[in-house]
């Protein structure tokens, strides 16, 4: 083996060249979901134009030859010479870290887009890429190709009254697994960013399909809130206030609804920060202050009682956080810009909270008494489950119960390293059985379910203690639930759905993801919950036996001609034990989805939609997204 490691060894990877060597240390993944950020990057820049009062128009367009295009009516780039010689158009699309938004001289009071790296990257990541600016009466046209490695000289294309810039790219398929943008998907996004950009229009284009869509809002926090709690029973009209303070802006929309659980949707510069920052810190601590601070003053808790904690505060709460930071303080911890750093946010979103909620509740006592009433109940009911889950420590109560509950279930894994472990959620005692027999039992735990678990998300953490099956997962995993759900102490690193690859089974991952998802959230938030692919075909070609996931694979197979000899698995039970392990469960050759959040807010709308109780929006839903299409009948001769 060589294993020379000298100074020849040093690579120094020059302009664009790290992006196409680590693309996903720029944009995540290669995969649809990095394909779509290259769009993002580019909008970004066009609405911190928008931010900055420059334009009121964003235009997305999917072209027909695959490219996507990008247009706002900002004031242009700079077309001039850049100090380091190089046109300045150039610098922007070729250089990482070059960008208007270092210095107070860009232009930029706010910006989402700190790293000055998403022009450069998209242009190292495309087959070419075009921008147009029209800026000081002119039009001009700079081309790239070859991920930015050529460089063609800046054109004046003529006169023109308008100003702004539109980018044309196509991405480059060697570096993607898919180059197909997704307009639903761009249209998703676009209309989250206009909820949050009031009086900013974003229009997203399909050439290809003759689609369009246009999305403004004038009061968007409150046209957000709508959108989020479409299906869901809200007990008050949506609250919106605002203010500022030393600089920062701060734009607020709380909703209580009839669920348990809370719903945060927090933003710096429009940038979604999905693990929140000093801005909910602030937010959160002043909600809890001043509703006990109301409450006492009122009457409606004692002098010798405890104030109500937060949890119990925002029980059913829905609440949107907008704060507008300038450059010279913004601080993200961490690449992905997830969590605000500032802690100037904190103050600022604390006074505006402080005192803007204390006047709506003076001002709408009912409501407010109403709310505080539904609080108090849900400290009573969250009082009388840590007493519960601390005589069941002690060993006063319901061990027997959990012991019984877990016994002939549950085929535990040996090992007690938890980081190690995984928990195999089965459809059925059949595959439950096969799945015992061929694990590794030093690893993997099985967990037979019998039958469709509850619906939960009408649901209380009494129903779930009420319901066998729920229950059994909820000891399984140790760690509690609902609001006491505490991710420090699962037992399984890997929380592993195995159904049947059918449309029940397609129901049963959707129950037990949305009973995930409502009552142990940080579970999928932390990346713990997967769902197993099974094959549906296994098929004899040439006396090799060769298993097909999808109908894809299996019509490939077909393309030659030879005889097949095709067994389709309607269930996991159809399976022995070795065929379980070979394509399901060996850790070596499975292929497992990883379940994750990537739009909060369209995620919350979407299971309220489609697992609520209105069945004319779930109805709507679906006919609007889903084709139905007849299966293509064949018959396959076997062998034997």
């Amino acid at each position: 083996m060589v294993n020379n490691y000298d100074d020849n060894s040093i690579e120094i990877l020059e302009g664009l060249e790290a992006v196409r060597k680590r693309p996903g240390m720029y944009i995540g993944s290669v995969d649809s979901r990095g394909l779509h950020h290259c769009v993002w990057e580019i909008v970004d820049n066009a609405v911190d134009e928008a931010l900055n009062g420059y334009g009121k128009e964003i235009t997305i367009q999917l072209n027909k030859d695959g490219s996507c295009s990008v247009s706002d009516s900002g004031r242009g780039m700079p077309v001039g010479k850049h100090k380091s010689g190089k046109n300045t158009l150039e610098v922007i699309f070729t250089v990482l870290h070059a960008g208007g938004k270092f210095s107070e001289a860009g232009g930029y009071k706010t910006s989402g887009g700190l790293h000055g790296v998403g022009a450069s990257v998209v242009n190292a990541l495309s087959s070419w890429l075009e921008v147009e600016v029209c800026r000081d009466k002119k039009r001009y046209l700079m081309r790239f190709e070859n991920g930015g490695k050529k460089t063609f000289p800046l054109q004046e294309l003529g006169s023109t009254n308008r100003t702004g810039s539109k980018v044309t790219f196509l991405p480059d398929k060697k570096i993607f697994s898919t180059i197909q943008f997704n307009y639903a998907t761009i249209c998703e996004r676009a209309q989250e960013q206009a909820f949050l950009l009031n009086g900013v229009k974003l229009t997203v284009i399909d050439e290809k399909n003759n689609e369009k869509k246009e999305f403004a809002y004038h009061d968007g926090l409150r046209a957000f809130m709508d959108f989020i709690h479409e299906d869901a029973d809200v007990l008050h009209d949506t609250v919106c206030f605002s203010g500022s303070s030393n600089g920062i802006n701060v734009d607020i929309a709380f909703q209580y609804s009839d669920s348990y659980q809370e719903n945060t949707f927090s933003y710096v510069n429009l940038v979604r920060t999905k693990d929140g920052g000093s801005h909910e810190v602030g937010y959160k601590s002043a909600f809890t202050k001043t509703i006990n601070d109301f409450a006492r003053s009122i009457g409606l808790i004692k002098d010798k009682d405890k104030n109500l904690e937060g949890a119990d505060i925002r029980e059913g709460l829905t609440s949107i956080i907008a704060v507008s930071i300038p450059e010279s303080i913004l601080q993200f911890e961490g690449q992905t810009k997830g969590k605000l750093g500032t802690p100037e946010a904190k103050s600022a979103v604390e006074g505006i909270v402080s005192e803007k909620l204390m006047y709506y509740l003076q001002e709408n006592k009912d409501i407010a008494v109403n709310l505080i009433k539904k609080m108090q109940r849900a400290a009573i009911a969250r009082e009388a489950a840590r007493k519960a889950k601390d005589e069941a420590r002690a060993g006063r109560k319901n061990v027997t119960k959990s012991k019984q509950l877990l016994s002939g279930k549950l085929a535990n894994a040996q090992s007690k390293d938890y980081s190690k472990l995984e928990l195999f959620l089965v459809e059925g005692d059949s595959a439950g059985g096969s799945a015992k027999k061929c694990r590794d039992s030093r690893y993997q735990a099985i967990l037979p379910l019998r039958g469709k678990v509850l619906n939960t998300e009408k649901a209380s953490t009494i129903d779930i203690e009420k319901n066998e099956e729920l229950n059994t997962i909820v000891h399984c995993l140790g760690a509690g639930v609902g609001s006491h759900f505490s991710i420090e102490d699962i037992h399984y690193d890997k929380v592993i759905i195995m159904t049947d690859a059918d449309t029940d089974g397609a129901h049963i991952q959707i129950l037990l993801l949305t009973f995930f998802y409502r009552f142990m959230r940080e579970l999928i938030e932390t990346g713990h919950v997967y769902l197993a692919m099974p094959p549906l075909y296994r098929v004899i070609k040439n006396k090799e036996m060769i298993y097909c996931y999808s109908d894809e694979e299996l019509n490939a197979l077909r393309e030659d001609g030879v005889k097949l000899d095709i067994q389709r698995y309607k269930g996991l039970g159809e399976m022995d034990a070795d065929q379980l392990w070979d394509t399901t469960m060996d850790p070596e050759k499975r292929t497992l989805i990883k379940v994750s959040i990537e739009d909060a807010a369209l995620c919350e709308r979407r299971i309220s939609v489609l697992m609520g109780n209105k069945a004319d929006l779930r109805r709507e839903w679906i006919e609007k997204h889903i084709d139905f299409t007849l299966e293509e009948n064949y018959t396959v001769e076997r062998n034997g």
